[in-house]
């Protein structure tokens, strides 16, 4: 697979001025994965700001999930594809096939909630939310702390 930056740019987002899609968004049939593309296509680009593509805990879960590799989407997000492209690479790639199972844990990231994930996660997102999530807004699930930071509700 060869890189096509000239592509990329005329996907990505700029991420030192908007936001990466919703983790609850999905590509693929996956909720995660727009989002990890959104981030990758602008560290492609450095154009990433304060968003990590790799390290990333929410990314990690997908990868770990799908048995892709962080290098392996971004050498392909590297190409240039589009979104649909990606889709149909990554239904391709995933090493689950049984699409009640991508549903089930689609859901299972859906509601997680915070006392449901590790102690050092929710040792970081104590500190975390104070600081990036509005005062007057609850945060019941995990994946409401990117919508509530970004403002998307």
């Amino acid at each position: 697979m060869k890189a096509n930056l000239e592509k990329v740019k005329t996907l990505a987002k700029d991420l030192r001025t908007s936001y990466p899609r919703s983790p609850r968004e999905k590509l693929g049939g996956y909720v995660i994965a727009a989002r990890c593309v959104d981030k990758c296509r602008a560290f492609l680009l450095g154009m990433n700001g304060e968003y990590n593509y790799w390290p990333c805990s929410l990314a990690g879960q997908w990868f770990s999930f799908t048995g892709i590799t962080p290098e392996q989407f971004k050498d392909m997000v590297a190409t240039g594809a589009t979104d649909e492209e990606l889709a149909t690479w990554i239904a391709d790639r995933s090493k689950v096939k049984n699409p009640d199972d991508v549903l089930k844990w689609n859901n299972a990231m859906r509601d997680t909630r915070l006392s449901d994930m590790s102690l050092q996660a929710q040792q970081y997102l104590e500190e975390y939310i104070p600081k990036f999530v509005p005062n007057h807004r609850p945060v019941y699930v995990w994946f409401d702390v990117y919508d509530l930071e970004e403002k998307r509700v």
